[in-house]
């Protein structure tokens, strides 16, 4: 078996895993990034991009690039109303400019962007096709991981600091003996992809929700196609899926009627991909020699589309409070201690608000007892609109938003 060396091991190249490598990289601090695929090509993840990250990308002088990637810009934060009206919940473009949108742009995107951000600085090294499987361990100490590439290599990297941000279902949070404490959530999320027609190319990408009955959706348009939310009581897959396409094709045209034809192109089941909503988190984020953030740390409902910049977020602290500590080669558990301090109380108050608006909104809305927002909440940012700017302001920067350390900075 192959042993090789790191400096810092990051596993997961999602946004969090990226970003960190990026930061750390600009440290002057050597960091290898495993990421199991051999690409970022992958359909239903998340594309909200928050004012909080865009400002960030501008402090690391990726200003300019990033606003180059195909994107479309999302003014506020709508839902429906019992009655078929769209109604303002957030107002993100009352919020100071230029930070007063959320930048809808594939995550595939993003992430090559980093990916080349990154590759720019020396001692970046990203690895595809390499999939963490197994920690190594030396006593009590995290001394790196066992690796399998996609053609069955298998080999040990050794790492001063190894930092798993392999996602919800963290092979390295599992293998560390670390269980999340698990919070109840009333749905799951079907994913489906629907053509979009030229007639339908002409509107704008937008982020688009409609709810009716115990029914809920998502459409969030791309340049040809739709990627489709369609939201779903929890543990009702098997039901749904056994009562057959042509039922499920019912179900979207009479929450879409617009997308009458784009359902026939559903040839089965297969097509439509089923998310297991969790919402959890880790009492402890660390051991020695080991760290964990973004969903290996605590996973996020879809709900504000909030999960890719709080990960973000992690990886800003987690680069900020470590840099220093990295280079002079002594991290201790006292600095990784210090990461989940300073990102635990913010992840708590962002999940509170999601179980909160999962209990007055997703609940009763599968429960048939109520559509759309509850009408105290409908009736307060009709007639005091400046409240709008409160829900804007907690999705687009969060409670505790980071900025780029000084060390990662760069002009454009």
């Amino acid at each position: 078996m192959t042993i090789e060396s790191a400096g810092v091991l990051v596993c997961g190249g999602g946004p969090a895993g990226m970003m960190l490598g990026l930061l750390l990289a600009r440290a002057g601090i050597e960091v290898t990034v495993l990421e199991k695929h051999g690409d970022f090509l992958r359909d239903f993840r998340g594309d909200t991009v928050h004012p909080a990250t865009v400002r960030l990308i501008d402090e690391l002088g990726l200003g300019d690039g990033f606003r180059a990637l195909p994107q479309s810009r999302l003014g506020n934060l709508s839902l429906p109303a019992s009655d078929g009206t769209m109604v303002t919940l957030g107002d993100f473009e009352a919020l100071p400019a230029p930070y007063n949108y959320i930048a809808m742009v594939p995550q595939w995107d993003l992430l090559s962007f980093l990916a080349e951000a990154a590759g720019q600085e020396p001692g970046f090294t990203l690895r595809m096709n390499t999939e963490a499987t197994a920690l190594v361990r030396d006593g009590e100490k995290i001394t790196g991981v066992r690796y399998r590439t996609s053609d069955g290599r298998e080999g040990e990297i050794r790492a001063e600091l190894t930092v798993g941000c392999d996602g919800r279902h963290s092979t390295l949070r599992r293998a560390a003996g670390l269980v999340p404490k698990e919070f109840r959530v009333p749905f799951d999320v079907w994913w489906l992809r629907l053509p979009r027609s030229a007639h339908h190319r002409d509107t704008p990408a937008s982020v688009t929700p409609v709810a009716r009955g115990p029914e809920a959706m998502i459409s969030l348009a791309r340049d040809d196609y739709y990627q489709v939310a369609y939201f779903t009581a929890k543990g009702s897959d098997a039901r749904l899926r056994a009562e057959g396409i042509e039922r499920f094709r019912e179900r979207i045209a009479r929450l879409r009627p617009d997308f009458a034809d784009e359902v026939r192109h559903l040839a089965s089941m297969d097509e439509v991909y089923v998310l297991d909503v969790k919402l959890n988190r880790l009492k402890r984020w660390y051991l020695d020699g080991l760290l964990l953030i973004g969903d290996a740390a605590h996973a996020m409902s879809p709900a504000g589309g909030v999960g890719i910049n709080l990960a973000i977020q992690d990886a800003v602290a987690a680069a900020t409070i470590l840099a220093e500590p990295l280079r002079r080669h002594a991290v201790t558990t006292a600095d990784l201690a210090a990461v989940q301090r300073r990102r635990y109380r913010p992840t708590v108050i962002v999940q509170t608000g999601q179980r909160l608006l999962q209990r007055v909104m997703f609940e009763k809305q599968f429960a048939g007892k109520r559509s759309g927002p509850p009408p105290a909440l409908l009736f307060l940012t009709r007639v005091f609109p400046r409240l709008r700017m409160i829900p804007a302001r907690f999705v687009g920067f969060g409670p505790r938003p980071e900025h780029a350390p000084g060390f990662a900075r760069r002009t454009t």
